[in-house]
């Protein structure tokens, strides 16, 4: 239970402003969203070390989709830790994954969760006392976060819709007769893309294939679209609608001959009736 005098102002507006009220009281807590897709933050001492939500891989998925360690290190990690509170000290005991590198992975996994969160409006929030995470770093500021994440939707904006609609659209092989010759010239990672890209997958979805962030596997994607090589399964929307005059596809059709036009009233616009003959009565 977390005592009153602890808990964060019930006047947060939003997300960053709830973290921020959290580290300047440097308040270890855990942050429940709520909403589609929703998702977890953990702080400790007021900053925060760990996201994770069902719109990008966690470090668990970084880790073994991408082929670092298998299902049975994993496996043997997790029960040498049944309270999961020491696995990033459990994988480095075992020389399972260097210490340096999984700060690193622990980092990305955090940066790549923060921008699929900021995607979408969450419903609400709750928060808890902290849970235990996989984590190895030192911590990010709020302010440090909400500065990646503008760096990082700046850098996917610019195409055909908006970053949150390319985040989940279906993507297919746009000129397969193509591929073959295309294919060698591109670095290993676009390879990996192509290959999973198969008109029923979305970056997300591209991603947890391949162990990678939702992030990366987008800016790829955003280069294999400039080279023609991958579309959208349906066309993205404009991201600002059109101000200019739109011209019919077809001629306006004319009205059909059975519709009667409108008769003219009496004395409007009727023709003068001529005098009458003289010498008539």
């Amino acid at each position: 239970m977390i005592d009153d005098t602890t808990e964060p102002a019930a006047g947060s507006r939003n997300i960053p402003a709830l973290l921020a009220d959290l580290r300047s009281r440097k308040q270890s807590r855990t942050v429940r969203l709520t909403g589609s897709p929703g998702g977890t933050l953990h702080l400790r001492d007021g900053l925060v070390v760990a996201m994770e939500t069902p719109a990008a891989p966690n470090v668990e998925s970084l880790l073994l989709r991408s082929g670092r360690i298998t299902e049975e290190a994993w496996s043997a990690v997790c029960a040498a830790d049944t309270t999961h509170g020491r696995l990033a000290e459990e994988l480095v005991a075992q020389d399972l994954v260097g210490a340096g590198e999984l700060e690193i992975i622990s980092l990305s996994a955090l940066f790549d969760a923060a921008f699929a969160l900021s995607l979408s409006r969450p419903e609400g929030w709750e928060v808890t006392e902290p849970v235990p995470v996989l984590y190895r770093n030192a911590g990010i500021t709020p302010e440090r976060l909400v500065t990646e994440i503008s760096r990082r939707t700046g850098l996917l904006a610019g195409g055909p819709g908006s970053v949150a609609e390319f985040a989940r659209t279906r993507m297919q092989l746009a000129a397969p007769a193509q591929l073959p010759g295309a294919v060698g010239a591109l670095p290993a990672r676009h390879q990996d893309v192509l290959a999973n890209t198969d008109g029923r997958r979305t970056p997300r979805d591209i991603a947890f294939a391949l162990g990678r962030g939702l992030f990366a596997v987008m800016l790829d994607l955003r280069r294999l679209l400039a080279l023609g090589l991958v579309q959208p399964t349906a066309p993205l929307t404009p991201q600002r609608p059109s101000t200019a005059t739109r011209t019919p596809s077809a001629p306006v059709p004319a009205p059909p001959a059975a519709v009667p036009l409108p008769r003219r009233l009496p004395g409007r616009n009727a023709p003068t009736p001529a005098p009458p003959a003289t010498g008539a009565p």
